[in-house]
């Protein structure tokens, strides 16, 4: 865990970077455009890394009850008995749109499920927690979109998919715009 909140803090710190430069353009330490480039340097590290922080990469390990994997930040292992939420992350790359799910178990860990094997275990435990919940249990928080992607609920995912995107749009140029007035452009 300790892991995953250096790699989540050093994310912000990309992306915080042309703050840094700005401050050191200001006091005349750094060139003017040190913003700009340091703001460029970081959207692209953030479209890179920023998704791909907790999903699981090969190799997979599976039991009955947990689903382990490598990420980027190390090897993660979440607790398909005590699943606190399921959400869907969708990213777009070169016309596509890339669906993640992110499971949260109760001690925190948390893991990028993309593999259809993954996705049928993580089926299979909402499944047995919706089934407990009848006899009191609490059950975990699955969005709407997560539901619909694992096949749990009627329904697409093409507003899930519209949002994601506008959300995605409107936070990068908003990003960008602050970069550049940073810049003095």
């Amino acid at each position: 865990m300790a892991r995953a909140r250096m790699g989540s803090g050093l994310a912000v710190t990309v992306l915080l970077l042309p703050l840094g430069g700005y401050g050191l353009a200001r006091v005349e330490v750094a060139p003017e455009g040190t913003p700009i480039v340091l703001g460029l340097l970081s959207v692209i590290a953030s479209a890179i890394f920023l998704p791909a922080l907790c999903e699981e990469r090969a190799p997979f390990r599976h039991s009955s009850s947990h689903l382990t994997a490598r990420t980027l930040t190390g090897e993660r292992s979440v607790d398909l008995n005590r699943i606190t939420s399921v959400r869907l992350l969708t990213t777009f790359s070169y016309g596509s749109a890339y669906r993640t799910l992110l499971v949260r178990d109760a001690d925190g860990a948390r893991l990028g499920i993309t593999t259809e094997r993954s996705r049928r275990k993580l089926r299979r435990a909402i499944e047995k927690a919706d089934a407990n919940a009848a006899r009191g249990v609490t059950r975990p928080h699955v969005s709407r979109a997560a539901r619909a992607h694992l096949g749990l609920a009627a329904g697409g995912l093409v507003a899930h998919t519209v949002l994601a995107f506008l959300l995605l749009t409107v936070a990068g140029s908003l990003y960008v715009v602050a970069v550049l007035r940073l810049g003095g452009q």
